[in-house]
């Protein structure tokens, strides 16, 4: 008799490989387990495997060597300067990732103190709260929270929960670039929930990256604090200072949309 698996099995095949290699139990240059172990462990059949398989290498989690076997991609770190001017999007685009976001939740509310503090609110003022997951090649990357005072950019909230991005609320208030005013750096263990939405072991160390970016006045637009997945990246400091008169393409300014 021959077997017949769920058109939906290759998915649970993939789900259990990909937290294996994320939580270390498939180490990077580990070959997989042969398509028959595969199968016999996931009651699949060999298309389904097959389809996993080649699920994980168009995501760059492993690679395939003929005549040999299918082997865990070495994790590559992502090198994210720190400088002036500071763009997610165009860090990765220039390094060959590909550049993705989610926005998970946002919310309007009275700024906590210090969060007023940096942009330069009165006590209580309204600012928006925006949540969002960032990736490079389909892989959590950070998890950024970030305040942006409300009385400046009315209707941010909308515009996240409609699936626009913050740079177009930015530029019809006639913001087309800003600045970092400064970055402060420091490490912890994440939350369970950080770890969740980050993919990795929760006594896996994060860095942490707090900064206040400015408009081209020096007036605070927004303030952050960005969990980074401490394995996936090597933060480097910038200190040549971008020219003044030189604005972000178009595709730079998708850092605060992602």
């Amino acid at each position: 008799m021959t077997k017949t698996s769920s058109p939906y099995g290759w998915r649970t095949v993939e789900t259990c490989l990909t937290a294996e290699i994320r939580d270390g139990q498939l180490s990077p240059g580990q070959r997989l387990p042969p398509e028959p172990a595969l199968m016999a462990r996931f009651t699949v059949g060999r298309h389904s495997v097959r389809r996993a398989v080649a699920a994980l290498q168009a995501r760059g989690l492993v690679r395939t060597l003929q005549g040999s076997g299918t082997y865990v991609r070495p994790a590559a770190v992502l090198e994210y300067r720190l400088s002036e001017r500071t763009r997610f999007s165009r860090i990765l685009l220039d390094q060959g990732r590909e550049p993705s976001g989610r926005f998970l939740r946002g919310a309007e509310g009275p700024a906590p103190p210090e969060v007023a503090e940096e942009l330069g609110l009165l006590p209580g003022a309204p600012a928006y709260e925006i949540l969002r997951l960032n990736f490079a090649d389909g892989v959590p990357m950070n998890l950024s929270a970030a305040w942006y005072p409300a009385w400046r950019f009315p209707g941010m909230l909308q515009a996240w929960q409609a699936g626009r991005g913050a740079s177009e609320v930015l530029a019809v208030h006639g913001l087309q670039d800003y600045l970092r005013l400064r970055s402060a750096i420091l490490t912890r263990l994440p939350s369970p929930e950080e770890a969740s939405w980050l993919d990795q072991p929760a006594d896996q160390p994060v860095l942490v990256v707090r900064k206040v970016d400015a408009d081209l006045a020096g007036a605070p637009i927004a303030c952050s604090e960005t969990i980074w997945a401490g394995e996936r990246v090597q933060l480097l400091v910038d200190n040549a200072p971008s020219p003044r008169g030189e604005a972000p393409g178009r595709e730079e300014m998708t850092d605060v949309d992602r």
